[in-house]
């Protein structure tokens, strides 16, 4: 009997352990109303203020985790793809002033699936670096395909580099199927892969003046003889994602109905650089900005 009764306290104190979390945390340390728990220097954020069900925040230069939320779960990356879309383009082109034209076909196949897009039109001459502005800032999806297709043929050739790019660099839970990130059940990637990802990507110069910009012109074309103003889609958020004795540096945003609201964003907090990649935000365009009120609280605590 005594054995039995042994038995059963294990059983119930097991069970109380896996509803709190599965884990027996040393301490709760509150932030911002929400609850961390730290063990061995990984910060987990509970879901009371965290509105992303996936989050990862590092180091930029160590690459060192400070906290994770999910950020080994399957993710649809969404438009957080075209940050390697134009890691591959800054990395396979030399001649940045090289003119592609923006073919027909493009823009039919993007306009059937309501693709964001930059503003270029169909039959219009661009220079890459200007494609590279208009798939990061307004997220234009003609710019990436424009990419695709002249550095690889095709959209679907374009993927097998994405894929290969990523294994080399240790994205080991993504794979890409578009240049886009439109939603494709294939199409996914982990916070964690994409924090390496980007961490990689900023350490590519050319990679990282495009991820810095707010607002770009480009240059003339004989459609756009004034050339076309892109806008980034956090201009209207930049001082709310600006942290106390800090700069925000850059960022990409994301967004389809399977893969909610998303955010890579990178920032310096008294001398040292973090990237935070957060997904599954509930929200769309229309409602708040749930994955800027993510980035704003978790930066605000650093």
């Amino acid at each position: 009997m005594k054995r039995k009764r042994v038995w059963m306290l294990i059983i119930i104190l097991a069970a109380v352990l896996w509803v709190k979390g599965g884990y027996c945390f040393p301490e709760d340390i509150p932030f911002g109303g929400a609850v961390f728990r730290e063990v061995s220097n990984l910060r987990q954020v509970s879901d009371q203020k965290i509105y992303s069900n996936f989050v990862i925040l590092a180091e930029q230069k160590t690459g060192k985790i400070l906290m994770n939320k999910q950020g080994n779960q399957k993710i649809y990356p969404a438009s957080l793809t075209k940050i390697m879309t134009v890691l591959l383009a800054v990395e396979s082109v030399s001649n940045d002033d090289r003119e592609i034209l923006l073919s027909q076909d493009i823009f039919q196949s993007l306009a059937q699936r309501h693709a964001s897009m930059a503003g270029f039109l169909p039959g219009e001459k661009v220079k890459l670096k200007d494609l590279y502005y208009g798939a990061m800032l307004p997220s234009g999806a003609e710019c990436c395909l424009g990419l695709a297709k002249y550095l690889a043929g095709s959209e679907e050739k374009f993927a097998v580099l994405m894929n290969q790019k990523a294994k080399e660099i240790g994205m080991k839970h993504t794979n890409f199927v578009n240049s886009t990130g439109l939603h494709d059940p294939q199409h996914v990637s982990t916070a964690e892969d994409l924090m390496i990802l980007l961490r990689y990507a900023l350490e590519n110069p050319r990679f990282r003046k495009v991820f810095e910009a707010m607002q770009y012109r480009t240059e003339a074309t004989q459609k756009h003889p004034e050339g076309l103003l892109l806008r980034s889609t956090l201009t209207d958020y930049k001082d709310q994602l600006k942290p106390k004795n800090g700069r925000f540096l850059g960022g990409k945003t994301g967004y389809t109905k399977e893969a909610g609201l998303c955010l890579a964003s990178w920032v310096n907090i008294s001398g040292k650089e973090y990237i935070l990649v957060t997904a599954g935000a509930r929200g769309d365009h229309q409602t708040r900005p749930f994955h800027v009120l993510d980035a704003e609280s978790i930066y605000q605590e650093l």
